[in-house]
């Protein structure tokens, strides 16, 4: 039988109502620490929870302001001259297969009966499928595939967020060339003032065969971004 623990000398002076009270007292102790401990760690959650938001909030804003934003332009035109652009008499029907185009790039004439989505495109597209495009109102511009990268960020900067195609292409008569239907201009480099001033002519025209047409569910080309 084991021996019964010796009782403190502290405690032998007191009743079993004082033990009991001290019991109670150690407890609620114990019982405010833990509450404290918590509410402690509730503080650290908030502030940690309120810097982690902030952060994001601040990624955001960063991330909006750093991204660039498609450029704007006016749909249609005013019949405005932009200096080089050339014009042309192509006309307008949908047939099957290849299309020997009198231009380079094509500005118009038959073509495929369903368009290309308008886009940016890292390999060549079907002309046949892009003079469809442009016979909607979109604007395709080509560009030599040999073009600078930075070249090519600051053309990608000058584009609309629709109704515009940007494909490389063999063969061009210019490191850049925009082409709208029956129109082109050409270009030595995205710094070209030319280029807004030809999309804010060009871009949508009613000129077009079929005006307002969709430049989305038709067919993605090789090398859709």
């Amino acid at each position: 039988m084991s021996a019964t623990p010796p009782v403190p000398p502290s405690a032998k002076n007191l009743s079993v109502k004082q033990q009991r009270a001290e019991q109670r007292a150690k407890k609620l102790e114990e019982y405010r620490k833990r509450e404290e401990r918590s509410k402690r760690n509730r503080r650290i959650g908030i502030g940690a929870a309120i810097v982690g938001g902030l952060a994001v909030v601040a990624l955001l804003v960063t991330s909006i302001v750093l991204t660039p934003q498609p450029a704007a332009y006016s749909a249609g035109g005013t019949g405005a001259e932009v200096e080089g652009v050339q014009t042309f008499e192509n006309e307008s029907a949908h047939v099957e297969g290849v299309v020997d185009y009198p231009q380079t790039p094509p500005t118009g004439g038959e073509h495929n009966q369903v368009w290309l989505n308008c886009g940016i495109y890292t390999e060549p597209v079907p002309n046949e499928n892009a003079v469809h495009s442009m016979e909607h109102g979109a604007i395709w511009v080509t560009y030599d595939p040999s073009l600078a990268d930075d070249e090519l960020a600051a053309l990608r900067a000058k584009l609309p967020s629709t109704y515009v195609i940007l494909s490389p292409f063999e063969g061009l008569p210019s490191p850049i060339v925009l082409s709208g239907w029956n129109t082109q201009l050409q270009v030595e480099d995205a710094d070209d003032e030319r280029i807004a001033a030809f999309f804010e002519e060009y871009w949508k025209s009613q000129n077009v065969p079929e005006p307002g047409a969709l430049c989305t569910g038709g067919i993605d080309g090789p090398g859709k971004a």
